[in-house]
């Protein structure tokens, strides 16, 4: 069913990734929630030891800077920007800049550290380089519960304003074969300490691969700004398994007709 242009569309990701894009007569407005898989920098700005405002964070963003993304370049809310046609990605709610004009590009209110479950990556619970079997259980319970949670709240709306989306598949499919996406491991993180790399965030003075290209994960926690192409490029061509009850190519197409 076509969603009306005054109407917002939210994704609803497995990683408590929500974000909305709202349409107007000029462009589309992009509001992101969640954790620090798309914090753009909100964290900067508040007493916390969740940050990435230091080095090598953002070793490969354009400016070869920090800027508070938990990535060593883009994050999956700059690729989603661009692929719809914004000029600049939604700065950070907290960020001084977000004045003016800003404001109708959106705005981020993401905040890492929010997550519900930090004690999955390898390094702490795994068994021979294996993720926690049973954590990975607790997940795969909850994944298809959220999917009929959503399913119900599009029928008692009458049209399909929450979408689903799988990131749990689509990690899965890159740590289980990373060889098919380009990619030299997925068990050992670009920059970290202790096993894997997956003790801590990353600082100055933690290991760094030369290739980011190669990794499947940038630290402990996070994709590469490769594997955020991967997930990003699911969630606009993926079929049901990754996107419920469509991708967001199918939503612009609907959006663009109404």
């Amino acid at each position: 069913m076509a969603v009306p242009a005054t109407v917002t569309m939210l994704l609803i990701v497995a990683a408590v990734l929500p974000i909305v894009v709202i349409r107007t007569a000029e462009a589309r407005a992009f509001f992101v929630f969640g954790d620090s898989l798309v914090d753009s920098g909100n964290n900067n700005y508040l007493a916390t030891t969740a940050r990435a405002d230091s080095p090598p964070y953002g070793v490969d963003y354009p400016t070869r800077r920090p800027t508070g993304r938990f990535s060593n370049g883009l994050n999956i809310p700059d690729l989603i920007s661009e692929r719809i046609g914004q000029s600049e990605p939604p700065l950070p709610y907290l960020s001084p800049e977000l004045t003016g004009r800003r404001l109708l590009n959106g705005a981020n209110f993401a905040s890492a550290g929010i997550g519900v479950l930090n004690d999955t990556e390898r390094a702490m619970r795994g068994t021979n380089g294996g993720c926690s079997a049973e954590l990975q259980r607790a997940a795969a319970l909850f994944n298809p519960q959220l999917d009929e949670v959503l399913s119900e709240l599009n029928r008692e709306i009458g049209r399909d304003v929450f979408v689903g989306v799988n990131t749990a598949q689509m990690h899965n499919d890159f740590v289980t074969n990373p060889g098919a996406f380009g990619f030299a491991t997925s068990k050992v993180a670009c920059c970290g300490q202790g096993p894997y790399n997956g003790l801590g965030l990353c600082t100055p003075a933690s290991n760094l691969c030369p290739n980011r290209n190669l990794y499947a994960f940038w630290d402990a926690f996070h994709p590469s700004e490769k594997a955020n192409r991967i997930i990003v490029e699911q969630m606009f061509s993926g079929t049901a398994e990754y996107m419920k009850p469509m991708n967001l190519t199918t939503i612009l197409q609907l959006d663009a007709r109404t």
